[in-house]
């Protein structure tokens, strides 16, 4: 069965933050695709040592580069994330499948793919004074309301005992 949604980290850098949402990928039933350079390494003995053991359960997935993200998923609906963009993210209209695009912790996403993404660049709204929020933070954030979006539309439920399950629609 498909993933619910993709999340897609272009050049995470830290490991912490990209484990955080390899729990909520799990969670949400969402694919996670890490797009390198990292900043760290994911060998089993790293990830056994930062205690990650949910990740033999992620479907986690690995591109060399942005360009070969791009090609293998030409025909995805990317949502790009940016603290530049003035369109809050509860006004995206999600569907399952999409893919959340997020930039590296220290620069966010590069020019060209704002523009590239212009039509699907969404933002979290904050007060003007702060720059961004921590990458796992704004990840769950959007993955959980794009979730909502999902159970709204009948894409997903959850069930009696307050757990969600996928691809109901």
């Amino acid at each position: 069965m498909s993933p619910l949604l993709h999340v897609v980290l272009h050049e995470p850098e830290i490991p912490n933050n990209t484990g955080n949402i390899g729990r909520t990928c799990v969670a949400l039933d969402c694919a996670l695709h890490l797009i390198h350079p990292l900043g760290f390494s994911l060998d089993e003995k790293a990830c056994r040592r930062a205690g990650l053991d949910y990740w033999p359960r992620l479907d986690v997935r690995e591109h060399a580069a942005l360009e070969r993200y791009l090609e293998t998923h030409a025909d995805a609906r990317i949502w790009a994330l940016s603290t530049k963009a003035t369109r809050p993210v509860w006004d995206a209209d999600f569907l399952p499948g999409d893919h959340l695009l997020f930039g590296k912790e220290t620069k966010g996403l590069p020019a060209d793919l704002l523009d590239r993404f212009a039509d699907r660049l969404v933002t979290l709204p904050m007060v003007e004074t702060e720059r961004s929020l921590n990458l796992a933070t704004a990840v769950c954030t959007v993955a959980y309301e794009a979730v909502r979006q999902l159970v709204g539309s009948g894409s997903a439920r959850v069930d009696a005992r307050g757990k969600l399950q996928p691809g109901c629609g």
